[in-house]
């Protein structure tokens, strides 16, 4: 998984440095934005709303007394990812075609996708608080056990036959 995402990262730097040296297709740049706004809402979203149908499919506990259900999401992982650099490596191909090399404001652009990516995530992470649920695991839980007294690791106070 590290190294896919890894190389996802390689194509996203080599299209900035594209759009850099090139120094256009910024309408390109920010119509990728807008895509991966919309898969990274589609990763963080479970897959079954509980404000829109609460009665099908698993539910996200809403009370302490509910049972846990694992989260599930509405767009995975690996659809996520293969989503993502199908986009980079369209996106780097537009950019050596001049008809998609569109003249525009680019500051202006910018600028709206910065409040989009900022409204979007507020809702989201609104929606995230109102029914308690978290989309990311750091991995397997580990519990640390009972920790042994020093007088049995030490041998005093055992039975020796």
């Amino acid at each position: 998984m590290v190294y896919r995402w890894m190389g996802t990262a390689t194509l996203a730097v080599f299209f900035a440095l594209r759009v850099i040296y090139v120094q256009g297709f910024y309408i390109v740049a920010y119509g990728l934005g807008i895509y991966i706004l919309n898969l990274l809402i589609g990763f963080l979203s479970p897959l079954v709303d509980p404000e829109v149908d609460p009665t099908d499919g698993p539910l996200l506990p809403t009370k302490e007394s509910d049972e846990f259900k694992p989260f599930i999401r509405r767009l995975p992982e690996f659809k996520f990812w293969y989503a993502i650099t199908k986009a980079f490596i369209i996106s780097i191909l537009m950019t050596f075609f001049s008809m998609f090399d569109v003249p525009v404001f680019w500051t202006i652009l910018l600028c709206y996708w910065f409040v989009l990516f900022v409204l979007t995530m507020k809702r989201q992470i609104m929606h995230m608080i109102k029914h308690k649920y978290v989309p990311f695991s750091i991995g397997k839980q580990k519990y640390g056990g009972k920790k042994s007294s020093s007088a049995s690791s030490s041998g005093v106070g055992s039975r020796a036959d």
